[in-house]
């Protein structure tokens, strides 16, 4: 009994008014057929028209019902789906023919026929004049009721949960149940395809978003596959973003909120990040190593105002320190930060903020001599690649004084331990910012090697950071939403990115984990093409690449490679407890001869000798190349491999 009224339960008012109308054109097909032999000859008519009106009717619903007809929404019946009508109809006559029979009562053959043909046709038109008018007030008054036309991705149980709160939101007035119009779902299990979920069908595979996109006049796209495993996501959020329309996504998984044991998705429904697209999960990291590292400790961050080093004023906040200490020569971004945390966590939180340049070594050790901070976080440096080009007396002062004069502080006071934010950039450097950050590493190295130091010394080094102060992401968007040309410097140019949560994750746990002495590099997943990065971008904004944006390749940059790195040659890879970091193995260096060069550069930088600073920065960093000597060798490369993978393979006969 409980089966069959959940069974009833779940065929909805709306299907009963739509049997309801194919009940009476069965009727109505039948009293034509029997008028129309009885105009010709009243013997061929059927006299038992009315039980004949009645088996037909039951029995055909029943077997439209069994075929599927009532599975799928008449506005979304494609050929396929009048095969359910065809077959429904024929077996109900059939059967119904048969029962009227053995009853005893005599039914013309010709009578059986025309009326079949007469409600297949009527069922079938009706069916599709209902599609076409539905389509056509949709897509003529879409204002009327504000829900947008969604296709759903993946038809699991996420796609179920998703589609029955949308049901209960209608019935319950909720805010978001006219923000969404299920239209259709794609699917790549094959079992799934030609089914329906909750009345809405399953039509395709993820492969032809952007064919379904058009069919079905979509207007949305909602990703409901929480648990795509990383690479298969990123396949199907490119084919979401070349179908031209905005795109939302339910979280990962693991970030989904669930309250009492039950999940309500559509309030954790989101728009795409561009961090989506980067073909790999969140890298996830030890809380309880930081927790134990940071817990109780004067914890210092030069650079706090900045993308990164606010960050890490965040997360050291949540770790209960003893008192954290923003240094910034920038007071905007220090009080900005400053003022986040004060609202926060007000007097919990033992915070303090000084404006002070790392260049000014006495500055910095009176503040070391007050504060006493136990664990230094070295964020503060130039780090924009073209300005440092044109003033690279700025980068040596900034980057590579600042961080000797931050370090050998550190190391006179005995603080517990240093760790320093490098770059990618730093690798076989092809310009001074680059290379200003790898001769900061050494710097590092140097003071790690010292026997008698009392303090761990360690390098971090990361690649872009998505939506950093001087990312591409927020000048893409900028020039999206201004309906500017986007700007890309060159079609080939690919870089290595994460988000800032990351980075700042990948310094605190290097912190926790160090020993002196590494340099910690964190595995970003395969690179990442610029110009396809700002497509992505601009279908994600629900327009069409290089034709309603255009994508404008402005040149390279001064200094600025085509590829990024993250280890030199002579470093190789050591693993961690994280599967995710590794260490990377120092070269070694002269140490008495690099404090000798070092001085040489530091002075020629306060002579604000251009040419002398940059020809003894090539001394100290032996990989500083010039760009046009990389990106001639990269591009070369390059060519090599397309060849070779183009390149038949011969096997013998």
């Amino acid at each position: 009994m409980f089966i069959m009224k959940e069974y009833l339960g779940r065929f909805s008012v709306r299907k009963i008014l739509l049997a309801i109308a194919d009940f009476f054109l069965i009727a109505v097909s039948a009293l034509i057929t029997n008028f129309g032999l009885a105009v010709f000859d009243r013997d061929r008519a059927n006299k038992f028209v009315l039980i004949s009106i009645v088996c037909s009717g039951i029995c055909c619903l029943l077997t439209l019902t069994v075929f599927g007809a009532y599975r799928i929404m008449w506005r979304y019946f494609k050929k396929k789906d009048y095969c359910s009508c065809l077959y429904g109809l024929l077996s109900g006559q059939a059967i119904a023919s048969l029962i009227i029979i053995v009853m005893g009562k005599k039914l013309p053959i010709d009578y059986t026929l025309i009326h079949s043909v007469i409600s297949l046709a009527a069922i079938c038109s009706f069916r599709y004049l209902f599609k076409t008018a539905f389509i056509t007030m949709s897509s003529s008054e879409p204002e009327c009721s504000g829900a947008k036309r969604t296709l759903i991705v993946g038809g699991g149980r996420a796609c179920k949960i998703m589609l029955r709160e949308i049901e209960h939101a209608k019935e319950e007035h909720r805010s978001y149940s006219n923000a969404y119009e299920p239209v259709c779902i794609v699917d790549d299990s094959a079992s799934k395809i030609g089914k329906s979920i909750n009345g809405v069908p399953v039509v395709g595979t993820t492969a032809d978003i952007s064919k379904y996109v058009d069919e079905f006049k979509i207007e949305q796209i909602i990703f409901a596959i929480p648990s795509c495993l990383d690479e298969e996501r990123k396949r199907i959020l490119d084919s979401c973003s070349a179908a031209k329309v905005p795109i939302k996504m339910i979280p990962f998984i693991g970030n989904l909120i669930f309250e009492d044991d039950k999940v309500e998705l559509m309030n954790q429904i989101r728009d795409i990040k561009v961090e989506d697209l980067l073909g790999r999960d969140p890298v996830t990291f030890d809380n309880a190593d930081i927790k134990s590292f940071i817990n109780g400790k004067v914890c210092m961050v030069t650079g706090g105002g900045g993308s990164i080093g606010s960050e890490l004023v965040r997360q050291i906040a949540k770790y209960s320190p003893k008192q954290v200490i923003i240094l910034d020569i920038y007071e905007n971004n220090a009080y900005e930060i400053q003022q986040e945390l004060t609202m926060e966590y007000g007097d919990k939180l033992n915070l303090v903020t000084l404006i002070a340049s790392v260049r000014d070594y006495f500055r910095i050790n009176q503040i070391f001599e007050r504060y006493k901070p136990q664990i230094v976080f070295h964020a503060a440096a130039h780090k924009h690649v073209p300005l440092m080009e044109v003033s690279p007396m700025e980068a040596i002062k900034n980057n590579v004084v600042g961080t000797f004069n931050v370090a050998s502080i550190s190391e006179f006071h005995k603080v517990e331990k240093f760790v320093m934010i490098s770059t990618d950039k730093a690798v076989n450097p092809t310009n001074v910012m680059g290379a200003s950050k790898r001769c900061c590493e050494m710097i590092i190295q140097y003071y790690s090697q010292q026997p008698n130091s009392k303090t761990d010394f360690v390098t971090t080094r990361f690649g872009n950071v998505l939506g950093s102060n001087g990312s591409v992401i927020p000048l893409f968007k900028k020039q999206i939403e201004q309906g500017k040309p986007v700007t890309v410097t060159h079609p080939d140019i690919i870089r290595y990115f994460m988000t800032i949560p990351e980075a700042v994750s990948l310094v605190m746990e290097a912190a926790a984990i160090a020993n002196g002495g590494e340099i910690f590099v964190l595995d970003m997943g395969k690179p990442v093409k610029i110009v396809t990065l700002a497509e992505n971008l601009i279908r994600m904004y629900g327009k069409i690449p290089y034709k309603d944006i255009e994508i404008k390749f402005t040149g390279l940059r001064p200094g600025e490679k085509i590829k990024e790195e993250l280890l030199m040659n002579e470093e190789g890879l050591k693993k961690t407890s994280n599967k995710l970091i590794f260490i990377g193995n120092q070269i070694e260096i002269n140490a008495d001869q690099f404090i000798v060069d070092l001085h040489k550069l530091k002075d020629a930088a306060n002579e604000n000798n251009e040419e002398l600073a940059v020809s003894e920065l090539h001394r100290i960093v032996p990989t500083f190349i010039t760009p046009e000597e990389f990106n001639k060798m990269e591009l070369e490369k390059r060519k090599a491999a397309e060849a070779a993978s183009a390149k038949p393979v011969l096997t013998k006969a």
